[in-house]
């Protein structure tokens, strides 16, 4: 009989077997077909059919014997080197950036190590007349350095690198070049090299800290179930590989710069075209759908301009990522009263007709918006806010004759604003205030349906927060 003279081989999983026929062919699925229980797949890339055999036991077959081998060595990478579930555990924009990211640690390995080589010859390695105390003073100034560099920075930076993370983690690659330049050109200066040594490592630092906290905001952002540990561990196994890679390449380049300037600059300079490049290239392929400030301003002159709003996929590639030149409003989300408030008719004025959780300050001397947000304000109403802020740009900054939304009430609070009339400030908040609850309705519903992240932000509000009800309270 067939039956009694079929092998079980088992299947690649190693949970079941699989029939094969005397002559060690597979079955054919049209013989199995009609006995299929359930289909398995592991993730995306793996997918095996389980059977019931006419004694009772279970048989797998995956759906592509054919590719075992290659499947298997596949598998084996991508489980060392990416996160567990890929590509449905990170974002769609995990791999470009991903790929970017790689080019740019080789790139920054081989120039470091053409830094690291030129700052031990300008401590003295190889040089007789060079004391091993001298060395340890440069070093231990160099370190020390950066350590106040990395505090310092941390805490006049360290609260807006969420907001713009993609921006600062081009900062840090940029300063990083900066300071592997530095110390290339010190031995060149030996009566500065101190001091250029220990201005590279303040830069060193603030590119750590920068680098580290925008990289901690990139894998939140990348992490799609709740695995930020897991994506963490692998991009820092991804780097690793890429560093090791690196270390071979400049084990072959270093005997070739030793007594080589020239070609040491050439190397570098390559080298950083290609570090920053591919930096820049990683950062454009990093698709946020939170809203900071760049990206909502993008949101709400094109939903101005159209009536409609962008996706998240269409507005982050015009998110700017370097300083621009264009005007903008100094904006406060969470300012402190005495700020901005000196009498109590300023703050009565600010409070009348006013039903949101936001109380704004508007002076056009001063091209600054100054914000009070409500004990009670969330997410929505903080994104409120920065949006009534943003209304105040458009009217001193934008072309509004190109809206189809509220064109001529943003033609006539422009009008108003330009008068050289300094009083009319608090009647043009008020009217914005009503501009406002117009549109910011269709605004909110048009950012959930194009795939925007409403419940958080990345707004950077100061922690201030007032609650301006509680005499209204005792009044009553």
């Amino acid at each position: 009989m067939k039956q009694e003279n079929e092998a079980f081989a088992p299947c690649p999983a190693g949970e079941a077997s699989r029939p094969v026929s005397g002559s060690g062919a597979p079955s054919t699925m049209a013989d199995l077909e009609v006995h299929i229980l359930c289909l398995e797949t592991y993730g995306s890339r793996n997918a095996q059919r389980y059977h019931a055999l006419p004694d009772g036991r279970l048989s797998c077959i995956p759906d592509r014997p054919e590719d075992t081998g290659y499947q298997s060595l596949r598998d084996i990478f991508m489980s060392v080197f990416l996160p567990q579930g890929y590509p449905e555990s990170v974002s769609p924009d995990y791999l470009a950036y991903q790929i970017w990211d790689t080019v740019q640690a080789f790139a920054s390995s081989i120039t470091g190590t053409l830094a690291t080589r030129a700052v031990l010859k300008g401590v003295g390695v190889g040089d007789e007349t060079s004391t091993v105390t001298a060395a340890t003073v440069t070093w231990i100034l160099k370190d020390g350095t950066g350590m106040l560099g990395r505090i310092l920075f941390a805490w006049s930076k360290g609260s807006k690198l969420d907001c713009d993370a993609k921006r600062w983690r081009l900062f840090a690659d940029i300063l990083n070049d900066v300071a592997i330049l530095m110390e290339i050109l010190a031995p060149a200066f030996p009566a500065c090299f101190t001091f250029i040594v220990c201005l590279s490592g303040f830069f060193k630092c603030i590119v750590g800290v920068a680098g580290g906290a925008t990289r901690a905001a990139l894998t939140m952002h990348q992490a799609r179930r709740d695995n930020m540990a897991d994506v963490s561990a692998k991009d820092g196994s991804q780097e690793t590989l890429v560093n090791l890679a690196g270390l071979l390449c400049s084990l072959l380049l270093i005997p070739l710069v030793a007594d080589n300037l020239c070609l040491t600059y050439f190397l570098y300079g390559l080298f950083t075209i290609l570090h920053l490049y591919a930096n820049y290239q990683a950062v454009r392929a990093v698709c946020m759908e939170t809203l900071n400030r760049a990206r909502l301003g993008l949101v709400l002159r094109h939903f101005l301009q159209y009536g409609i709003v962008p996706s998240p996929a269409a507005t982050n590639p015009q998110e700017p990522l370097l300083p621009g030149f264009h005007k903008q409003l100094r904006v406060t989300l969470g300012a402190p009263l005495h700020t901005v408030a000196s009498r109590v008719t300023d703050l009565q004025s600010a409070l009348e007709g006013n039903s949101t959780n936001h109380l704004i300050f508007f002076s056009q001397d001063a091209g600054a918006v100054s914000i009070l947000l409500h004990r009670q304000a969330g997410s929505v109403d903080v994104i409120k806010a920065c949006t009534h802020a943003l209304i105040f740009e458009a009217l001193l900054y934008w072309d509004v004759t190109s809206c189809i939304l509220e064109k001529e009430s943003l033609l006539k609070l422009q009008h108003q604003l330009h008068k050289e009339v300094s009083n009319q400030d608090s009647a043009v908040v008020s009217e914005t205030h009503q501009l406002l609850e117009r549109i910011f309705p269709k605004l909110l519903t048009g950012l959930t349906a194009a795939g925007w992240v409403i419940d958080r932000n990345l707004l950077g509000p100061e922690e201030w927060r007032v609650d301006w009800t509680i005499a209204r309270k005792k009044t009553f």
